[in-house]
């Protein structure tokens, strides 16, 4: 790598396909940052941004962030360079093409390096989901926010493969295998620039 940052990912796949849990090994395996959104919403929220408390009481309601303030946090979040240097791997942003041209203007003349997007059968997330346990992971609100994450974000898969960014990685396997094959797409990107 003749680089002098870090790579820039983004991690696509449904809710349960594993990004958070791939995003932060991967972090720690390159030595970048693992944003995630909701992350940065509550870490915003803390030190009082307003966007950041704004998209808080979303959160907290349940709601989706409108765009415009999940684009507000992330480029606050970016204009540190402490953030963005050492390479970063996003875990649930863009979730538009709307958010996905922002990130373009925010990142302007440092693009994204790569967008893995971790594939892994809608039946097998719902199990995974609601093996969680968690108050919110009914059957009936996990398959709304598929519902959702077929509309609204699985369009970014073609935004990213006609941009050729896109590597599709095979979700199912132990954690260890597809953090392999994640490591291998990222290696082989790399070696080819």
């Amino acid at each position: 790598m003749t680089q002098t940052r870090g790579p820039r990912i983004v991690l696509l796949g449904k809710q349960g396909s594993g990004k958070g849990t791939q995003g932060e090994r991967l972090a720690s395996q390159f030595g970048m940052r693992h944003l995630s959104t909701g992350e940065m919403f509550r870490d915003s929220a803390e030190v009082g941004i307003k966007a950041g408390l704004e998209a808080k009481a979303y959160m907290d309601r349940g709601e989706l962030v409108p765009d415009d303030l999940v684009v507000k946090v992330v480029e606050e979040r970016f204009q540190n360079p402490g953030e963005v240097e050492p390479g970063f791997v996003l875990d649930g942003f863009p979730r538009t093409s709307l958010q996905a041209l922002e990130l373009d203007r925010i990142l302007g003349t440092n693009p994204l390096d790569l967008v893995i997007d971790l594939e892994v059968p809608t039946e097998v997330v719902v199990e995974r989901m609601r093996a969680r346990g968690r108050d919110d992971d009914t059957e009936e609100s996990i398959r709304r926010r598929l519902a959702l994450y077929d509309t609204e974000t699985k369009p970014l898969v073609d935004f990213y493969r006609e941009r050729s960014l896109l590597v599709p990685v095979d979700g199912l396997g132990t954690e260890d295998e597809v953090f392999d094959s994640i490591v291998d797409a990222i290696m082989a990107r790399f070696a080819a620039s």
